[in-house]
């Protein structure tokens, strides 16, 4: 498992929620001699199953682990984290939701600036993506824009990355060596 040991470039790390997608991203940054930590998500301090959940993230990342907190803004973040070290973003869905009342316009040029910022580190960084839309069809609209906004970014992700993980009941599968580049 060569890919897993040593990450190069970007990596995905997608799946449902509690399959085990943090902790396989945290264990293929491991790898890295210096590590940044990026949370995308607000804290959310009124929150208590929310809070739990970030204790338990606090508790698995190694204390010499780097920390920036983004609320959404990913892209000065990356430009934050020292180039030297391996990234791990955690997860694109804070990213996603930050940027949900912006226009069609708007967010396609952040994209692409993420995209950007991506291809320019040296570093592995390793990105995890909450999988939206497997079954049921979000009941407001807001959550209908979120699903489309964030299966169109994973899949413009995925055509930049060097590997793609799908992580589903503790399991990690390499989707680059399981399945083919959907055509556009």
């Amino acid at each position: 498992m060569v890919a897993a040991d040593h990450p190069e470039g970007l990596v995905l790390v997608s799946g449902p929620s509690r399959g085990g997608k943090s902790r396989w991203a945290e264990h293929l940054v491991s790898f890295c001699s210096e590590v940044t930590y990026i949370a995308t998500s607000p804290s959310l301090p009124e929150d208590a199953s929310w809070q739990e959940r970030l204790r338990l993230h606090r508790e698995r990342r190694p204390p010499n682990w780097g920390l920036l907190e983004c609320d959404g803004d990913l892209t000065s973040a990356l430009k934050e984290a020292p180039d030297n070290h391996g990234v791990l973003i955690d997860a694109l869905g804070g990213f996603t939701a930050a940027w949900l009342q912006s226009d069609v316009q708007q967010w396609n040029a952040v994209q692409s600036e993420l995209l950007t910022i991506l291809k320019q580190r040296h570093q592995p960084v390793v990105i995890v993506i909450e999988e939206t839309g497997w079954g049921l069809v979000p009941p407001t609209a807001i959550g209908g824009l979120f699903r489309d906004r964030q299966g169109e970014l994973a899949q413009r992700l995925a055509r930049q990355a060097n590997r793609s993980w799908l992580v589903v009941q503790g399991r990690a599968l390499d989707l680059h060596d399981l399945g083919q580049t959907v055509p556009l």
